[in-house]
């Protein structure tokens, strides 16, 4: 057995160990509100249940790199009040792109493609995809230091909860199946905890946004939310150039044909191609694919 003591290693080497054996985590996905208005909605898996009469949640926003504070702990400390969302499996890529370091102004529910629902108790919106969502106000803030990696303990009070219709039971009880949660594991893996499936989602680079995707594509019948995620995190869009002369390419060709001779529609079989690709990871000529239309 190894024993490591954390001052044998650098904070950074022993968080992969911490990260990698405390797993897998529930992950709140966190709105909050600056007084100027600002939203912000990031996921956070430092975070549980530590009571429920009253019902307490309780998250922790690590400061980066730079030991600078997380932008929903600038905004707590503005405005104390937050909205919990739980993720589940299909909302899962637009969420991770929701994590990169967008600006403290930036709304990551435009970047990320996220429906907006007002709340009822408290300013910050709620995430409308979410199979619950909890209205919360901030009872203390706790910091354990100022360090890059330090935590502060954001102890939140649910004031409202919302739940779908459809993750229920017959009986009135969330079905684990129907409500389909996903949890954090170390480094890039999660876990799904309708079955336990263990599966990847890459770190999000500083994408385009869902935003920028057009609203044929993203109005699409065949991409998911998954799939517009994978498609914002792509940090360029190809040029005019690049879409021409893939216009040429045989695959486009081919599926030409098939949408001229098979009497189909083109841009469904445009969007079931790209939709091949990004289950690939091939991120770019999945874009090339939609633009060609």
């Amino acid at each position: 057995m190894k024993t490591i003591s954390p001052q044998d290693l650098s904070p950074q080497a022993f968080y992969k160990l911490l990260n990698s054996s405390v797993a897998p985590r529930p992950i709140a996905f966190v709105s909050t509100i600056s007084k100027e208005g600002h939203v912000n909605l990031s996921p956070y898996s430092f975070f549980n249940i530590f009571g429920f009469n009253p019902p307490i949640l309780v998250f922790s926003p690590s400061r980066n790199r730079h030991g600078h504070k997380k932008h929903a702990l600038l905004n707590v400390e503005e405005v104390p009040e937050v909205t919990i969302n739980v993720v589940s499996h299909r909302m899962v890529e637009q969420m991770s792109l929701a994590s990169a370091e967008f600006d403290r102004h930036v709304n990551e529910f435009d970047k990320a493609g996220f429906t907006p629902l007002p709340s009822e108790r408290v300013a910050p919106p709620r995430v409308a995809e979410a199979p619950a969502s909890f209205e919360c106000v901030v009872r203390s803030l706790v910091p354990l230091g100022d360090a890059p990696g330090a935590g502060t303990l954001v102890v939140c009070e649910v004031v409202l909860a919302h739940f779908h219709d459809e993750i229920f039971d017959a009986n009135g009880q969330i079905d684990p199946f129907r409500i389909d949660l996903v949890g954090r594991l170390g480094a890039d893996w999660y876990v799904r905890a309708n079955d336990s499936a263990l599966f990847e989602v890459a770190r999000p680079q500083m994408g385009v946004g869902v935003d920028q995707i057009p609203l044929p594509i993203r109005n699409s019948n065949i991409l998911t939310g998954n799939d517009l995620g994978k498609l914002g995190s792509a940090k360029t869009l190809p040029t005019p150039d690049e879409v021409a002369a893939y216009r040429q390419t045989e695959a486009v060709r081919s599926l030409m044909d098939e949408a001229r001779f098979g009497c189909q529609y083109l841009p469904d079989l445009l969007h079931l191609r790209a939709k091949q690709l990004l289950a690939e990871g091939n991120v770019a000529e999945a874009w090339l694919t939609l633009l060609v239309a």
